[in-house]
């Protein structure tokens, strides 16, 4: 929706745009065929990055973003909380299904933000990550944003990652935007929201 929505004001199709999502658990359904695949943490605690990770948490809420060109928002000297330099998506392509998500397709999508925002990968320095607090997802996900966002950095630049999941849930629908949401806030505030349930680093991703 938020991609949309940019390509809506950049092309000028419209002027100002009201972009979110909304998850809410109104039957039991979804939850019971998740746990019959494992899919959820049996202790109601979302690790992301951790060693012990092992499913991850339902949440709810509604999220929404008011948006406008940036010159617009100065015009109308509108209180601007961010600015999105550049919006992708794509498609994981053929994978071994939903909770192995594929590493080749996560790196081209950091490729082509990074390219279209024009910035150099050294010059990220947070990623909200998905960070769901699987075993295999999240191995994937951090050797992805390793392998696109660590080209030319130094030791003294690290890239912090954190998930939302760990403090809300995962809020599926809304999962996107309530991270993006988080990153605003923590521009705003600058201050970054604590990472949970994080005892000891996951073994299988290669920190360094």
């Amino acid at each position: 929706a938020i991609h949309l929505a940019c390509q809506n004001l950049r092309s000028g199709e419209c002027s100002l745009a009201l972009a979110g999502g909304v998850q809410l658990i109104l039957t039991p359904a979804v939850t019971a065929y998740l746990c019959r695949t494992r899919a959820l943490s049996p202790d109601g605690r979302c690790k992301t990055f951790d060693a012990s990770a092992n499913g991850y948490v339902r949440g709810e809420g509604c999220c929404m973003l008011v948006l406008k060109r940036l010159t617009d928002a100065l015009r109308d000297r509108d209180p601007v909380r961010a600015v999105i330099r550049s919006s992708v998506v794509n498609h994981d392509g053929r994978s071994n299904g939903l909770t192995a998500p594929s590493r080749l397709a996560q790196e081209a999508l950091l490729r082509q933000a990074l390219a279209e925002a024009r910035q150099a990968p050294a010059n990220i320095a947070y990623v909200e990550a998905h960070g769901t607090g699987t075993p295999l997802g999240d191995p994937i996900e951090v050797k992805a944003l390793g392998a696109v966002l660590g080209a030319g950095r130094s030791p003294t630049n690290p890239l912090l990652i954190r998930s939302v999941k760990t403090n809300i849930g995962h809020l599926e629908a809304a999962a996107g935007v309530a991270g993006l949401i988080k990153v605003v806030l923590a521009l705003q505030h600058r201050e970054i929201p604590p990472h949970l349930h994080l005892k000891e680093k996951n073994p299988h991703i290669p920190w360094d």
